[in-house]
């Protein structure tokens, strides 16, 4: 397993856990919105900073 695969894995499972936890949640619509572009946001950052932190 490479770098990349690992930083796509772990970018996958917050992608999907934030989605499960949104389909439990039962909020509105616009609510769930915000949340997914702040979950999408945060996993953006986070895989910006590991590969930074590997030399990618």
């Amino acid at each position: 397993m490479t770098k990349h695969q690992f930083i796509a894995g772990i970018g996958m499972g917050m992608v999907a856990g934030a989605a499960l936890g949104m389909a439990m949640t039962g909020s509105r619509k616009r609510e769930i919105k915000r949340a997914a572009d702040k979950a999408i946001k945060a996993v953006g950052e986070v895989v910006e900073n590991l590969s930074d932190t590997m030399g990618m």
